[in-house]
């Protein structure tokens, strides 16, 4: 498959061979966990090979590889530009094995804000029990981020976009600020997959997806994929053969068919998104609206210049309080209420209740999470149903006739 081919075309075809087992056009499951060999001979010429990095295709057991894993790990590494990648069994194994592989006592890590909650968890808490100091910064604040080096920082780690609100980081600029520094920069794009972005075309070292999303597309795997160049996965795959965190050949059979739909899905899902960003920015009912294809969030020029897509995530904050907003919620039919994103399905969600329910109102505003707020992920439903629904349940969970202005905003209040 050529590098020069049109990214739905890799889609289809990258990363498989043209002549499968047995003639078949997909990728067989390889249900296996053990791999024979016919004498001594062949078991000591694949240990000499193994020993020199050599051994490709060949395995002796299925926590250190399988066809079908394999075939999925050249796929998604031709469609992000990179040279080689390793799946792992969800994304945030393969977030904690990346950082566990190159940070060590002593070490630090700097990292933005913004993010998604379990991510921050594992690097501001529990990598201090390692020894690993970490510094968390505003997300786009270069100046802040530059500050928070030391000489034992060893890593830079952002989401772009970020969860809930979509922010887009300037990757030439962290890379400008990383490399001459010799820190590596991880960057986690799920919320983009490689349709939208592609991280290591701007120097970034290792770029991170939760394949459960997007990449499958169909809310039916877990699966997490780190893609980078053949020496920095070489490490990251030796950690994974420790930890264990593989992925399965039957979840695998399924990522690769999600993977051949996906500049399919996520185009359509940027232009359902688009639509309604702009719908709900115009509504008397919705405060802020956050996504990086409206010229009015702050980092529209960086994602118009990096990106080739703005996502299928919009996030908004509603007029009301937090039973007005799951009211909202309950009223629309066409979203599932679901914690995830990325799939033909669109998922809804109110963020204050399916991620920081434990926290109060007051703790969950101070970092930033509004009882309002929502985060809709489209799916692949028509755009204009997608519109008419949230039209219907805005019109029924809040009296439009019924105004105020408080604190400078407009307040809409909820329907008796």
């Amino acid at each position: 498959m050529s590098n020069q081919s049109a990214f739905s075309t890799k889609s289809v075809h990258a990363g498989e061979n043209r002549v499968k087992a047995n003639h078949a056009v997909t990728t067989p499951i390889f249900q296996t966990s053990t791999y024979t060999f016919a004498n001594t001979a062949e078991l000591t010429d694949y240990m000499e090979a193994r020993m020199w990095g050599d051994s490709e295709n060949r395995w002796e057991y299925g926590r250190y590889g399988n066809p079908t894993i394999r075939t999925a790990e050249q796929k998604i590494a031709a469609l992000d530009a990179a040279e080689d990648a390793v799946l792992f069994s969800s994304g945030m194994a393969a977030i904690t094995a990346t950082l566990m592989t190159f940070l060590s006592a002593g070490d630090h890590i700097v990292y933005t804000d913004d993010s998604y909650r379990r991510t921050r968890d594992f690097i501001g808490n529990h990598l201090k029990r390692f020894g690993v100091e970490a510094t968390i910064v505003p997300m786009g604040d270069f100046s802040a981020l530059e500050a928070a080096i030391r000489p034992n920082t060893k890593i830079i780690f952002s989401e772009s976009p970020t969860n809930p609100y979509m922010r887009v980081l300037d990757l030439e600029q962290l890379t400008a600020i990383a490399r001459p520094r010799g820190i590596k920069t991880i960057v986690d794009s799920t919320f983009a997959t490689p349709v939208n972005q592609r991280p290591l075309e701007y120097g970034v070292d290792l770029v991170i997806h939760s394949a459960t999303k997007y990449l499958g597309g169909h809310n039916d795997l877990l699966a997490g994929v780190v893609c980078g160049s053949e020496y920095l996965i070489a490490a990251v795959r030796q950690i994974q053969g420790v930890f264990g965190a593989v992925s399965d050949p039957n979840s695998a059979y399924l990522l690769l068919r999600g993977l051949k739909t996906l500049s399919l899905r996520v185009r359509r899902q940027n232009e359902t998104a688009q639509r309604l960003a702009e719908f709900l920015q115009g509504h008397p009912a919705v405060r802020e609206v956050y996504y990086p294809g409206l010229p009015g969030h702050p980092d529209h020029t960086i994602a118009t210049a990096q990106m080739d897509g703005f996502g299928g995530v919009v996030s908004f904050v509603l007029n009301t309080d937090f039973a007005g907003t799951g009211e909202f919620i309950d009223r629309l039919e066409i979203p599932l209420i679901g914690p995830s994103l990325g799939g033909v399905e669109s998922l809804v969600n109110q963020v204050a209740l399916v991620s920081y329910f434990e926290l109060s109102s007051a703790e969950r505003e101070a970092i930033g999470i509004k009882d309002s707020l929502v985060r809709f992920a489209v799916g692949i439903e028509d755009a204009d149903d997608i519109i008419a629904d949230v039209t219907r349940a805005l019109d029924h969970a809040f009296d439009t006739t019924t105004l105020s202005l408080e604190n400078g905003f407009m307040v809409m209040r909820r329907a008796a």
